[in-house]
């Protein structure tokens, strides 16, 4: 893979990894710094790749592992009320579906992403995530029967 395909396909799936980044960590400035540190590591092993049409999502596992990397390193991690107070001083309005979505655990927010907002398969899923279809099937009804939960605890249903 050249160097400028290679640019061409991050450029591609930028949005992708940010959003995942962002589903398992909440800072802006941590996401935008996992996300470059997964771009550095792909970029370095492009070679390994063996199948280019596979790129994104090897791409995207390389970032949630560098997610969970990070968070390992990183124990301090900001509580849900203190997200929540200090919402309001950030640019991006938040909605009630996002807040709800950044309650579920990861085992259950990372597929909604994936599936929902990224649009991928069950398929892609489970080869994203190393687990069976049938796993990430459960997930995605856990955490909506989550979101669901909350959004009618908060009187929004």
């Amino acid at each position: 893979m050249t160097k400028k395909e290679f640019t061409d396909k991050v450029l591609e799936a930028e949005q992708t990894l940010y959003h995942i980044s962002k589903s398992i960590l909440i800072n802006e400035v941590d996401c935008e710094d996992v996300v470059q540190e997964a771009i550095l590591k792909a970029y370095r092993s492009r070679n390994s790749l063996k199948n280019e049409s596979y790129f994104k999502t090897w791409l995207v596992r390389i970032t949630i592992n560098e997610c969970y990397s990070y968070k390992r390193k990183h124990k301090n991690e900001i509580s849900y009320e203190y997200y929540i107070q200090n919402q309001e001083s950030c640019d991006e309005p938040y909605t009630d579906l996002h807040i709800a979505i950044q309650r579920l655990d990861d085992k259950k927010r990372l597929p909604i992403i994936l599936y929902y907002i990224e649009g991928y398969s069950l398929t892609d899923i489970a080869q994203i995530l190393h687990i069976p279809s049938g796993t990430v099937k459960s997930r995605l009804a856990n955490g909506r029967k989550e979101i669901k939960q909350f959004l009618e605890s908060e009187g929004l249903r």
